[in-house]
């Protein structure tokens, strides 16, 4: 793991981010908050699996780590989480597994596509698991103030 793919990971990660903002007209105040979410879920990702851990486990850190930042970033931007979250996730969808799954399924390899199905099955289960997990903790609300009408 040199600098230069380091830096060329970051770049990436943030452009691609950045541009599925663009496309999917995510609000100009908030399209470098989602580009540095899309940077912090890909080198999450990226350092874990160089490092030997499984894929599912790094896709299921880099997701929670996703989602708190979204709910964070949401609460003080004040806009929706999802504004947030989707493009976050964006760089750890299993795409090019999906691809190969239905090119071997189609060109008749079976036993191909079925492994990569599996993959691609798990990951979206520990991507759907982490969203679950870090929704499920409760985070403090702000109280409102209310005025004495005294």
């Amino acid at each position: 793991m040199d600098i230069v793919s380091i830096l060329i990971n970051v770049a990436v990660s943030f452009l691609s981010t950045f541009g599925y903002c663009i496309i999917f007209n995510i609000p100009k105040k908030q399209l470098v908050f989602c580009g540095l979410l899309g940077i912090v879920s890909w080198m999450i990702y990226y350092v874990m699996t160089h490092f030997g851990v499984d894929e599912v486990l790094a896709t299921f850190c880099a997701t929670s780590a996703i989602v708190l930042f979204s709910r964070l970033l949401a609460r003080f931007r004040k806009c929706p989480v999802t504004i947030f979250l989707i493009p976050g996730i964006i760089p750890i969808v299993p795409g090019s597994l999906i691809y190969y799954t239905a090119y071997n399924f189609f060109t008749g390899n079976a036993a191909e596509s079925g492994s990569y199905g599996f993959r691609v099955i798990k990951i979206v289960f520990a991507i759907v698991f982490a969203i679950i997990a870090v929704f499920a903790i409760p985070m403090k609300r702000k109280k409102k103030k209310q005025k004495n009408d005294q």
